[in-house]
């Protein structure tokens, strides 16, 4: 079973040639021209002997032309599969029908891959013989490099027929996108959420419901089980009281993806991250955490479009945020995109929001410090990779790129003075650090102004 019948192949939906446009060859041309040379020069001449040498030619010629063929190929592009994740290997095949009763003496395969498509010798032309009424497959083997939608084709077939007198003009067929998710980290998280805001859930809340946290002893009520009745207490004071409990909850957590800037260069999985690499590989660790925590996952971007996924659980959601992070890209905008992004969205103020960010702009900044004033509770988590550097330009170069990073370490300071905790990503327990001291913060008791 070959790949492409494995898997559906879409057509293109332009219409298809019904006959085939044939071109001369160079072969047609030589033989052409060398048998009018000899039958001119036979004439001329007199010579019956150049008539007799030129006959073989014109005859094999006109043999050759008798039969040709009289119907297009087809040629078909396929995959193993469409889903891939960085890293993993590729598999894909080109496909060529002969639909006549005659066969190809050659057919030239050529394929246009994404740089991001790792496809040995994909930039080379392949050659095969086809013979009538039969299929040849070329198998291309290869890497997905980089999360992302990639193009793999069109695929051209060009085919000589007629004992290579004559070439048709290229049948191209579709073009095919690959999906390739982004690898995610290895990350986990053990400290809890800063507020849970659900109704069920893993979380700990501060609210008395059916959990399994002990809150205290209380006397017993109307509508309390009797096996939550605590015996020895109840003994011992003559009444009945009932073990109380803090219910458990889930939790809404928003990444907010920062995408006005790009910086770094992406060399692949196997290569240096820019930021935008570093930002979506660590969405997809953070939202596959939460979501397998039975958490809430939404995602935002900040940029000109703001596109944004609403909030959701479960395995769907997971591919959900796989599916919306390939479409993630650099906007750069010159305007403040603070008012189109929460204007008429307003975040839950329970929710914790994770902005992915590499903090080399001062509205990113801004953006922070307002949701911090606001009362939400936010983690920065920087994506700027450790050796991203400008190119060197001239001799001030490096002493400007170190003043820069001078400026960008002030910032940072300044959002943590306005209570904003930034981190690098690290992978797992990136965010155990600043989550207790969140946690500790939204439980701490608030100040009562007089």
């Amino acid at each position: 079973m070959t790949l492409l019948e494995e898997r559906p192949v879409v057509e293109s939906p332009v219409e298809e040639q019904t006959e085939p446009q044939w071109v001369p060859t160079r072969a047609l041309g030589r033989a052409v021209l060398l048998t009018g040379l000899l039958l001119i020069a036979g004439v001329l001449l007199g010579r019956v002997d150049l008539v007799v040498l030129a006959t073989p030619f014109a005859i094999g010629t006109a043999f050759a032309l008798r039969r040709r063929p009289v119907a297009v190929p087809k040629a078909r592009l396929g995959t193993d599969d469409t889903h891939h994740v960085e890293g993993a290997a590729l598999t894909a095949g080109v496909q060529v029908v002969n639909r006549d009763t005659v066969g190809y003496d050659l057919v030239v395969v050529r394929t246009l891959v994404s740089p991001w498509l790792a496809v040995e010798k994909a930039d080379r032309p392949h050659v095969v013989t086809v013979p009538r009424g039969g299929t040849k497959e070329i198998e291309l083997d290869g890497e997905a490099l980089r999360w992302g939608r990639h193009p793999l084709g069109p695929a051209s077939a060009r085919i000589t027929a007629c004992d290579g007198l004559i070439a048709g003009r290229p049948v191209v067929s579709s073009a095919r996108n690959v999906r390739v998710y982004p690898m995610t980290e290895p990350f986990d998280a053990d400290e809890a959420m800063p507020r849970a805001a659900g109704l069920v859930g893993g979380h700990r809340s501060r609210r008395p419901g059916e959990g399994g946290e002990l809150a205290g002893v209380r006397i017993f009520g109307p509508g309390d089980r009797l096996r939550r009745i605590d015996w020895r207490v109840s003994l011992r004071t003559e009444r009945l009281h009932v073990a109380a409990t803090l219910s458990d909850r889930d939790a809404e957590v928003v990444l907010l993806l920062d995408v006005l800037n790009e910086a770094g260069r992406s060399g692949g999985v196997k290569g240096s991250a820019s930021v935008i690499d570093t930002t979506v590989r660590s969405a997809a660790a953070i939202a596959e955490h939460y979501l397998h925590r039975g958490d809430r996952v939404s995602l935002l971007e900040y940029g000109p479009i703001a596109r944004r996924l609403r909030p959701a659980t479960g395995r769907r959601q997971y591919l959900t945020v796989l599916e919306w992070l390939l479409d993630v890209k650099v906007y750069p905008a010159e305007f403040q995109p603070y008012d189109t992004v929460f204007g008429s969205q307003v975040l839950s103020h329970n929710a914790l929001v994770v902005v992915l960010t590499p903090l080399i702009d001062n509205r990113s900044a801004e953006m922070l410090a307002k949701l911090a004033r606001s009362g939400r509770y936010v983690v920065a988590v920087d994506t700027l990779p450790a050796k991203a550097a400008p190119p060197a330009r001239g001799p001030w170069t490096e002493i400007a790129h170190g003043v820069w990073r001078l400026e960008r370490d002030n910032m940072i300071g300044q959002l943590r003075e306005h209570g904003v905790p930034v981190v690098a990503w690290a992978g797992a327990g990136s965010l155990d650090m600043v989550l207790r001291d969140v946690a500790r913060l939204a439980s701490a008791p608030k100040a009562v102004g007089r």
